[in-house]
């Protein structure tokens, strides 16, 4: 097992992989911003080593610089987190050349699976369930028309570096199409650095299943249930759970098996993602595989009692699965909310600022996984993430009224500083939700309901 681990990341996921590495006694390193100089895991970790300004690209994003860290501090491997490097293959290529370990997947499987076009072949081979669409990446708008016109509309055009929802937009008429096609390419251009498209059958009324796998380098390969992310803004997940609610226990098996084979087709090592979106009619088909820790993954770690970062660290160190598919038995029930520093009220706009008073909930089966503290500031440089809040209980119904219970504790201000929680405690209370009926378009209907009552 490693000795000293580089944490490449901020936030509450870089405080949240120290913790266990602290319980499993190895040292941590955190790597941080001037931005960051004051934040919990810089406070947390053993050491910490300055990267550079506050713009990522000269931080978090500097591979020199955070290979330089590691080796000053003599750290042995380098956890990305998720975001920022995490699924980039050329910095997983270069720890490896200079003797640190990745924890992650190989280099050539991030690099695959992270184009979405490539990864739809590989797992399309694999015998996976895939959308209609198009074979790679579209190269223009007339291409694009003359694959929606054999898939059918509406269609979805996806930046294939995209990821985190973005680089997204969805068409529903074929003159809407070249406009929408030139705008999503600017935008992949600008986010993700590279402008290629790909084009796929959009399905209505849907609902975002994913399912946990854990792969080992000895070729052994499990999963650890499904979650249920339908709950999301602009593709952008507020809301999730495990297990997903109202799924037929014959279709979440063959879902979790479908993307146990798909990660054994590949030769994944790690933690991976597999997620699908759920037709109305009970069909699935694989939408991308991330290659990562998700920001979600606390429920599956409520529901099944696994730390994935610790069997991250133990995968990354050669050792094997220390147990089989049959001993995984997920119970009960875990929903997570995202609490952001946003103003719902005025189009969900970040609002940064000093926390004068930040005082998370607690109680029972209440887990909130956060690096805010009153005192520290809510910078304009990152995502707006504050706090994530999961709660479990016994059964679906019992854990929903706990996470409501949980986000009315909450008790966060500052100058200028709003949050999302009244606006996820009122989608907890939605029938849709409460009932399990929910699909990708609840927050657009409750928006759309919101604004005929006003008006």
């Amino acid at each position: 097992m490693f000795t000293t681990v580089l944490i490449a990341n901020r936030g509450e996921i870089a405080l949240r992989i120290a913790r266990t590495c602290r319980e499993m006694g190895i040292r941590t390193v955190a790597v941080h911003s001037t931005a960051d100089r004051d934040s919990a895991v810089v406070r947390f970790a053993d050491r910490a080593v300055h990267l550079g300004p506050a713009a990522a690209r000269a931080s978090y994003l500097h591979i020199p610089s955070i290979v330089e860290a590691a080796r000053l501090t003599g750290a042995q491997a380098v956890h990305p987190g998720y975001g920022f490097l995490s699924e980039d293959p050329d910095f997983a290529e270069i720890c490896e050349a200079n003797g640190l370990t990745f924890i992650g997947p190989p280099p050539q499987v991030i690099e695959q699976l992270g184009d979405k076009s490539v990864a739809r072949r590989l797992m399309a081979e694999a015998g996976l369930p895939v959308l209609p669409g198009s074979v790679g990446a579209v190269r223009s708008p007339t291409e694009a028309r003359e694959i929606a016109a054999r898939t059918g509309y509406p269609v979805i055009l996806k930046a294939v570096a995209g990821g985190g929802g973005r680089g997204m937009a969805v068409v529903r008429d074929a003159a809407d199409l070249p406009t929408a096609f030139q705008e999503t390419r600017a935008h992949a251009r600008a986010v993700f650095g590279d402008e290629r498209l790909y084009l796929e059958r959009y399905v209505d009324g849907a609902r975002h299943i994913e399912v946990q796998v854990l792969c080992d380098r000895h070729g052994n390969a499990v999963h650890l249930g499904e979650r249920d992310c339908s709950v999301q803004r602009r593709h952008q997940k507020l809301i999730e759970e495990s297990p997903a609610p109202n799924l037929p226990d014959p279709l979440r098996r063959e879902i979790c098996a479908a993307a146990v084979r798909g990660a054994l087709a590949v030769g994944y090592v790690g933690a991976a993602t597999f997620e699908f979106v759920l037709a109305p009619d009970g069909a699935f088909h694989l939408m991308e595989v991330n290659c990562r820790l998700q920001v979600e993954h606390p429920v599956t770690e409520m529901v099944t009692g696994i730390d994935l970062v610790r069997e991250q660290l133990t995968i990354a160190a050669g050792e094997p699965l220390t147990f089989r598919q049959d001993a995984v038995r997920p119970r009960g029930a875990a929903v997570e909310a995202r609490v952001n520093a946003e103003d719902p009220e005025r189009g969900f706009l970040p609002t940064p600022g000093l926390l004068t008073e930040f005082v998370p909930p607690g109680g029972p089966f209440v887990r909130v996984d956060t690096h805010a503290y009153a005192g520290w500031t809510v910078g304009p440089d990152y995502d707006s993430l504050l706090a994530k809040t999961i709660a479990w209980a016994p059964d679906r119904e019992q854990a929903v009224t706990r996470l409501d219970r949980a986000l009315a504790e909450f008790r966060i201000d500052g100058p200028g500083v709003r949050t999302t929680t009244d606006y996820l405690r009122r989608t907890l209370a939605d029938r849709r939700f409460r009932d399990g009926r929910h699909t990708t378009g609840l927050v657009a209907e409750m928006a759309a309901e919101a604004a005929e009552a006003a008006g």
